[in-house]
């Protein structure tokens, strides 16, 4: 038996909710490491759809003790709305069903405010942030200023953070014209939460000690991907976390030897929301196909996704970032009915015959990569919904052998539709021996 962290291995939006979820029935804990609200999973279940964007994808399932690890950014608002929208579904969720760290950095209105004006000033040089104060969140924790979830508990604590919080952002926002902030206004909205806030409080490194002591499975799930690691990604088109399967470890207050399999989901194709480069995009009717077969459009922020062909070069990267010991591939159904379909096997540089096996590091030569593409007979047959590796087409089988070839990863497991239990297992993670 081993726990298992589960990353995306391209830009996000790979189907790592569906498929946590499904790993959530052989899982005792469900551990969200990094990121925010700006991250989103949809999860159908019996034909209700659950929107998941901070909350541990385990805490639609009884009897799973969900961790909010002290690696995520926490709007408290938002988490109060979500986990109100949940129980009005039905789900149950209580302190004994979450657990949240103590110390998880708080988004508040001033974050949300200079990330909003941030990228009003950049113009058509934005980053495409969702506008949620996830990234000046993150700066103020590397910048020693944040308020953490366990500051709430003290009156005179939260007072002296807010306020010298406050006089450091008021500077830049009265400098970019913009409505300042109020430190007085933040700690009553925060003192309004914080009794209900305060009652998922705990220490996310004590809590995974017990699991691991009483010998419980524990699954790590990541948000975004790879591709927008803050060191690893199409910088400074990122995120402003670590996405790769060590921040598992760093964000919930656990070692890096207690994660014994790391599973990269991966779409069968690729997509991207917002700016920043994407080789493989396609600009014809097959991406618009893609998007339509694949209902691309963003479940926090509703942007419909930028769609294109597999690229083989950045999944095979991501797998040695992370250490990816399986993949997980999804949405193999949106592929359907293709004449033929591409695979980029590397990218061709300037007109000089150059071509790269890696994705280039900085920004210049990351917009200079065109794709060098192998083509694939499509298949015609249906395989939505499919459960069993034998019932797959011929050409799906070689398409899905040709990408664990080109990645050098292996399909522990294949998602064939959005319902949890379209899933084909190959290998199960947990059953790996470390």
């Amino acid at each position: 038996m081993t726990n298992v962290a589960v990353i995306g291995a391209q830009w996000g939006d790979e189907g790592k909710g569906k498929i946590v979820d499904w790993l959530s029935s052989r899982a005792d804990v469900v551990v969200r490491f990094q990121g925010g609200h700006n991250a989103g999973h949809t999860l159908v279940i019996d034909g209700v759809e659950y929107k998941l964007s901070v909350l541990p994808s385990g805490i639609v399932r009884p009897g799973k003790l969900s961790v909010i690890g002290n690696g995520v950014v926490i709007d408290p608002a938002h988490l109060l709305k979500e986990i109100g929208v949940l129980r009005s579904q039905g789900a149950i969720i209580s302190p004994a069903s979450l657990l949240v760290s103590d110390a998880a950095t708080l988004i508040l209105p001033v974050h949300q405010a200079v990330d909003a004006a941030r990228e009003l000033l950049r113009g058509e040089d934005k980053i495409g942030t969702t506008g949620r104060g996830i990234g000046p969140a993150y700066e103020d924790k590397v910048a020693r200023r944040a308020i953490r979830f366990g500051d709430l508990a003290s009156d005179s604590l939260l007072t002296k953070k807010l306020d010298a919080l406050v006089a450091h952002h008021n500077i830049w926002l009265s400098a970019a014209e913009h409505e300042l902030a109020d430190a007085n206004k933040m700690k009553a909205e925060l003192l309004s939460m914080r009794n209900e806030l305060l009652s998922f409080t705990g220490q996310s490194w004590r809590c995974l000690a017990n699991a691991r002591e009483a010998k419980k499975r524990i699954l790590f799930e990541g948000a975004q991907g790879v591709m927008l690691d803050i060191d690893h990604g199409t910088y400074p088109f990122v995120t402003s976390s670590n996405t790769v399967a060590g921040q598992a470890a760093t964000g919930s207050g656990t070692g890096p030897t207690e994660i014994g399999f790391v599973l990269g989901i991966t779409k069968a194709y690729t997509t991207r929301v917002g700016s920043g480069p994407f080789p493989t995009e396609a600009f014809d009717a097959d991406g618009d196909r893609m998007g339509d077969r694949g209902r691309e459009f963003g479940t926090v922020t509703g942007r419909k996704r930028r769609c294109g062909w597999f690229d083989s070069v950045m999944v095979r990267q991501a797998g040695l970032l992370s250490g990816i010991t399986g993949m997980a591939l999804t949405k193999l159904d949106v592929l359907d009915g293709f004449k033929t379909l591409k695979i980029c096997v590397g990218y061709q540089i300037g007109n000089n015959g150059t071509v790269l096996d890696y994705f280039p590091s900085d920004a210049d030569g990351q917009e200079s990569c065109k794709p060098v593409y192998e083509e694939m007979p499509g298949w015609m047959d249906s395989t939505y919904g499919l459960r069993s590796w034998d019932k797959l087409p011929a050409n799906a089988i070689k398409y899905v052998r040709r990408v664990e070839k080109l990645t050098k990863l292996t399909v522990a497991l294949l998602s064939t539709s959005p319902e949890r239990d379209d899933t084909i297992l190959v290998k199960d993670p947990f059953e790996e021996r470390q």
